[in-house]
């Protein structure tokens, strides 16, 4: 499926919950955030014909995003059957880690093929400070658990000025002795104006060259994302950037985004799309939903402009729980 400046769309980010176990202060407030009703989320059964949709239109992979993706009751059938839909080649997730250990084997079952584990600091303490909950140690093993069974481990880290920009070489040092991806999101003010946040690509690599030497830049793809890789002398593992606010890597940008309530979002950064929910729920056939999403990709932006925010129209302000970034 091709977009109107003839990129390849081939990856699909669904959310299927807005609800999560943390409370991260990038994400959402202390409080929380009142839930979508269960009735306006998608059924697995609603899910599933869609990911048939866009199988049918070259959609090959599939990574499964909250919320926290794992809170969700049954998760590891849904995976399961995504699996088992023709042309769809990898099914991963992004979690926090939490519940890993307790659905491990029966995410194994399913035939996971690769997770990526959001992790901010090493430090027990300054974890509970940024998600506002316990589990430091439960990440950890979750880490651990994928990584030594051989499932394609990515740790997610967003690097903050004043939050953790001082630990940035210590959590890279995961991927010193484990055979994992540390990769480092400069900070994105969706929903949000706080720029100042933002730690850029340059830093981040300047603090883990003072560290570990040289960052040797390599040239294979890892995965479906957007991310620039390295990897120091004797690391097992490699490091990650993924510089959405300091580098446009938009014209090679192959994927859309499904809410939770089956909105088909198309930028990180815009509110631009089309209820797929709306769709189905008012009886429209597969191909005219087919033909609603081909309509839809055809108007997908040309490139997120994160530093020009101002002034900019059908910007983004839902939260992220409500994306599903």
């Amino acid at each position: 499926m091709k977009d109107s400046f003839g990129r390849n769309i081939d990856y699909l980010r669904i959310s299927v919950t807005d609800r999560c176990n943390l409370r991260c202060v990038y994400c959402m407030p202390e409080e929380g955030v009142e839930p979508i009703s269960h009735c306006d989320i998608l059924s697995y059964e609603e899910i599933m014909r869609l990911v048939g949709i866009y199988a049918s239109l070259g959609i090959k992979h599939i990574r499964l995003t909250g919320g926290e993706p794992l809170v969700r009751k049954g998760i590891e059938s849904l995976i399961a059957d995504i699996k088992k839909v023709p042309g769809i080649e990898t099914v991963s997730i992004t979690t926090n880690g939490i519940l890993i250990p307790e659905k491990f084997e029966m995410l194994k079952a399913a035939g996971i093929d690769a997770v990526n584990i959001s992790l901010d600091t090493l430090n027990a303490e300054q974890f509970k400070k940024i998600t506002r909950r316990d589990g430091f140690e439960k990440v950890i093993e979750a880490i651990k658990l994928c990584e030594a069974s051989g499932i394609k481990t990515k740790v997610n880290c967003v690097a903050m000025k004043g939050v953790n920009d001082t630990e940035l070489a210590s959590i890279a040092g995961l991927a010193e002795d484990l055979n994992i991806a540390v990769r480092f999101i400069e900070y994105m003010p969706v929903g949000k104006n706080d720029f100042e946040k933002c730690v850029k690509k340059e830093d981040v690599l300047k603090s883990l060259a003072s560290v570990y030497g040289p960052l040797y830049k390599l040239s294979e793809k890892y995965g479906n994302g957007p991310a620039e890789y390295y990897k120091p002398e004797g690391f097992v593992g490699i490091i990650g950037v993924i510089s959405a606010m300091t580098c446009s890597f938009c014209e090679n940008c192959n994927r859309v985004r499904l809410t939770a309530e089956g909105f088909l979002k198309l930028c990180l950064q815009y509110d631009k799309g089309v209820s797929l929910r709306d769709l189905m729920r008012s009886g429209a056939t597969d191909e005219e939903i087919k033909k609603a999403i081909e309509n839809a990709v055809a108007e997908k932006p040309k490139q997120h402009i994160f530093n020009d925010y101002f002034g900019v129209d059908d910007i983004e302000e839902r939260p992220m729980n409500k994306i599903g970034g």
